[in-house]
């Protein structure tokens, strides 16, 4: 379907995806919130053994490679824009020099190298007193415990470091020259109290951090910081002195696109099918529930969220591994893959793999690859009751079950993803039609930045076309059950961070047939 063509005075906002795996860039009408062109450059991503690591420069360059390329499919003028903001991947670890620049490649959200020390943070202050502070128990992806594997095992790199960064914070510095963040992206380092709003001295003391190496929160993520120095304006072709908001992390943007805060709906929940997979609502009670991360919102809300690290990747490894086309799959049947290829975040199982069971000789390969689906989506799905309990409400309350799911990322983009998380939620599921939804919130942002208006108002504003409705299916509690029986089996400690509400589904169905 052909873009929006933009007319010569149209005022647009530019909104920055910068994503794990690549940077997409939305040049979107300021007005009417349509997407008048889009541009995408990959990111590369290296590391093995738990290690991934990706170099920030690369993240700069595909910024501008992705912004000249959505600016020449749009056909605006530069002269049109007013307003940037990016989103970027969560919780990476930026370390700055003297110079300004990287002195390493950053550690990225899903490197689990960190878990002993994560492990050490938790045992050493206790999950409450953790939980009391930021709303989440030190994992192995959260930065603060990737600050403390650095400590450990690069000393000389800490000594050399005069500054960090999110990866948001860093291309925002890069647009304005302002060291900001806001309370969303904050949330997720591990240091930052969600509810005085400012970061905790005494994790700052824990984790020898200077106050001084980070930089100051600002109100929300449409908070006006700067504007696009001289440098950078002619690095992406356009003007200098663009207003430049504070942005935030990508699961925040999200939420902002998809209208979800204080101007907008409110417990909603939704889950997102990406590399990683999370499930999330905005919510005005300030979560502190082990079972999600606690994060606060961009708007001045709470985003409770729980996250996986094996996703939609994941599943694609597992297809390409049978020689089968990805939507080549049919129900699991006996078969329980964990795609654990990763470690996993969500249970806390860092050193994980995969794990296969239940296979017959009438076993096909298309079951194989639904089992995958089935043990990704189960996953994921795990924490939806630990969410609606952080957002104060009851998840046995049909009322609250019987509200939709919203489903977005890549993976709603696929028939067998959207299938699988209906026959294992049980719930309707909604598919919204907007698309790109990281880059949209992150355009709320700027246009929020440029008028001074609500990001979530701007994006509830902002029609994209009929969302689709589809009805529940019959929860498949067999197959959860088996899933639930055989993560009991491989991890004793999984029955501790099961949601009592699915578990106490499970339970019966999974003593009924378990692996064989």
């Amino acid at each position: 379907m052909p873009l929006p063509v933009a007319q010569p005075h149209t005022p647009v906002v530019l909104g920055v995806d910068s994503s794990t795996q690549s940077t997409k860039v939305a040049v979107v009408d300021r007005e009417a919130g349509r997407i008048l062109g889009t541009g995408r450059a990959p990111h590369t991503v290296t590391g093995e053994s738990g290690a991934r690591e990706s170099d920030p420069e690369r993240w700069w360059q595909a910024l501008t490679a992705a912004v000249a390329e959505g600016l020449a499919e749009s056909g605006v003028r530069p002269t049109a824009v007013t307003g940037i903001a990016v989103a970027g991947q969560q919780h990476g670890l930026v370390a700055l020099g003297a110079n300004g620049r990287p002195l390493r490649p950053a550690i990225l959200w899903n490197d689990t190298r960190s878990a002993p020390q994560a492990a050490a943070l938790t045992e050493e202050q206790g999950a409450n007193w953790w939980l009391e502070r930021t709303g989440s128990v030190p994992v192995a992806s959260l930065t603060a415990t990737t600050w403390q594997w650095l400590r450990e095992h690069e000393p000389r790199t800490v000594a050399a470091t005069t500054a960090l960064r999110l990866p948001h914070d860093h291309l925002t510095a890069r647009l304005s020259g302002v060291a900001a963040t806001d309370p969303g992206d904050a949330s997720g380092t591990g240091w930052f109290h969600t509810g005085t709003g400012a970061y905790d001295p005494e994790i700052l003391q824990l984790l020898g951090i200077d106050r001084d190496l980070l930089p100051e929160v600002a109100p929300t993520g449409a908070t006006r910081i700067g504007t696009l120095t001289p440098e950078a304006a002619t690095a992406l072709g356009l003007p200098a002195g663009i207003p430049v908001a504070a942005g935030t992390g990508d699961n925040m943007a999200a939420a902002i696109g998809l209208g979800l805060g204080r101007a907008g709906l409110l417990d909603h929940p939704v889950l997102s099918l990406g590399t990683s997979g999370t499930v999330f609502a905005a919510t005005r009670s300030r979560p502190t529930s082990p079972g999600v991360n606690g994060f606060a919102a961009a708007d001045g809300s709470y985003l409770p969220l729980g996250c996986t690290l094996n996703c939609t990747l994941a599943v694609d490894k597992v297809a390409a591994l049978l020689r089968l086309d990805r939507e080549d799959a049919t129900p699991g049947g006996r078969a329980v893959l964990l795609p654990y290829l990763d470690g996993e975040r969500t249970p806390d199982l860092p050193h994980a793999s995969g794990l296969l069971t239940g296979l017959r000789h009438a076993t096909t390969p298309q079951q194989l690859l639904g089992a995958a689906y089935e043990g990704a989506a189960f996953t994921v799905l795990n924490a939806l009751d630990e969410l609606v309990t952080a957002c104060g409400e009851d998840p046995t309350d049909a009322a609250v079950a019987a509200r939709p799911l919203r489903l977005i990322g890549g993976g709603a983009q696929g028939r067998t993803w959207v299938d699988t998380v209906r026959r294992l939620s049980g719930r309707p599921v909604v598919l919204p039609a907007a698309t790109e939804l990281v880059a949209l919130g992150a355009a709320a942002l700027a246009a929020g930045a440029a008028t001074g208006a609500d990001p979530v108002e701007i994006a509830t504003s902002w029609k994209s076309g009929s969302d689709i409705e589809l009805p529940p299916l019959e929860r498949d509690m067999g197959t959860w059950a088996r899933i639930d029986g055989v993560l009991q089996q491989a991890s004793p400690g999984w029955a501790a961070q099961a949601s009592p509400g699915w578990a106490a589904q499970a339970s019966p169905g999974w003593a009924a047939g378990g692996p064989a």
